[in-house]
């Protein structure tokens, strides 16, 4: 798939030089994997989304502010023109008058290589993970419920497996 047939995903790396140096990350190969999972979800390749890499006291700032949890999270999504459920993403897309902002990804890759070895098996599987999790929420997915909640793992495993990204250990066994 090329660029042309996908959203625009822009890209930013947040994180301190110091702290960037610790885990290492391949922004480019993310925004491409964002860019493939919002288009399997229907998203129109004339859509947006942003994909930010972010510290750990950064992340939890946004974490209290938005979610009013304490401390660092792997992941936050903050969909902007989204769709209200799984099966709207296709629908919810541009206005007449503006194209469609699908909405923001902010991943903590610290927190990603903190659990990692536990989850996805490798910080990069891990990092897959997170991307495609937060994708699907940008398209109206969530967990909140256990049925959703499975349905929502089930579709992240799909669309790992689908891209080539398989984790070399399934993050979702036992899990819930």
């Amino acid at each position: 798939m090329g660029a042309e047939d996908r959203p625009a995903v822009a890209r930013r790396d947040g994180r301190e030089p110091g702290r960037a140096a610790e885990v290492a990350v391949d922004l480019d190969d993310l925004a491409t994997l964002l860019g493939d999972v919002l288009t399997a979800e229907g998203v129109p390749a004339t859509a947006e989304a942003s994909l930010q890499l972010v510290d750990a006291d950064e992340i939890a700032a946004l974490n209290a502010e938005h979610m009013g949890s304490a401390g660092p999270t792997d992941v936050l999504s903050f969909p902007l023109d989204g769709a209200d459920g799984p099966d709207d993403a296709a629908s919810a897309g541009p206005s007449a008058d503006r194209d469609w902002i699908v909405g923001d990804v902010v991943v903590c890759p610290e927190v990603a290589a903190a659990q990692a070895a536990d989850h996805a098996g490798s910080v990069a599987d891990e990092l897959a993970l997170l991307v495609t999790h937060g994708g699907l929420h940008l398209c109206g997915w969530d967990h909140a419920e256990p049925a959703e909640r499975d349905r929502m793992w089930a579709r992240e495993r799909e669309l790992l497996t689908a891209l080539g990204r398989t984790p070399a250990r399934d993050p979702w066994e036992g899990a819930g």
